[in-house]
């Protein structure tokens, strides 16, 4: 069961966005809601929740300082922001922490794709989104020191599979698969898997 929380100030929004979760999402989920951000806090610091889905503009906002304020009550909490806004704006809130971004003029599609995308590969990024948060930064960082294997996996991160895919490809357990790339992360220095396109990038 998955525990969910909606944080938008809008009614149509929250009820709207818990119905496509509960009707179509593959995973069984529990969905609570908050109107401000102030209740959406007393929330997460009551509660442990796989997802917040939240709103820029949620009445009380405090802007990006609430993912990292967030983040703190919960480590491990996974933020979708969902607003109007454009990519850039979601891209400072990405950098700050959160898991990923949506646009509220999303397909039903898009909602349950950056849904599993967060729940399945922990995180949810646009190709447009990916491609410009790549191109902020030219870190290289050696590879010489992975494995064959490690190598890869990196590789096939890298090129944009998900666990799964990478699972079915290379015929490995996901427990596997999620072992390495954690062996990954921590030999390259790296926090997610867009500073893993970098690195490949700057091979390139």
């Amino acid at each position: 069961m998955k525990n969910i929380l909606i944080a938008d100030g809008h009614y149509v929004v929250r009820t709207g966005t818990s119905m496509v979760l509960e009707s179509k999402l593959q995973y069984p989920c529990s969905i609570d809601f908050a109107e401000t951000y102030i209740e959406a806090k007393k929330k997460v610091s009551e509660k442990i929740y796989d997802l917040l889905i939240i709103d820029i503009d949620i009445p009380d906002s405090i802007f990006k300082a609430m993912v990292k304020e967030l983040k703190k009550k919960q480590k491990h909490l996974k933020i979708l922001i969902f607003a109007t806004y454009d990519e850039n704006v979601g891209i400072q809130y990405i950098e700050e922490g959160a898991a990923g971004y949506l646009n509220k003029g999303a397909s039903e599609s898009e909602i349950l794709t950056a849904v599993m995308g967060i729940f399945e590969e922990g995180y949810y990024y646009t190709v447009d989104m990916m491609k410009k948060l790549v191109s902020q930064s030219s870190e290289s960082h050696s590879v010489e020191r992975l494995s064959k294997r490690e190598f890869q996996i990196f590789k096939l991160l890298a090129e944009g599979n998900g666990n799964i895919e990478i699972s079915n490809s290379l015929n490995l357990k996901m427990s596997t698969i999620s072992t390495y790339k954690k062996k990954i992360f921590e030999k390259l220095q790296v926090k997610n898997v867009v500073d893993l396109v970098r690195i490949y990038d700057d091979m390139h």
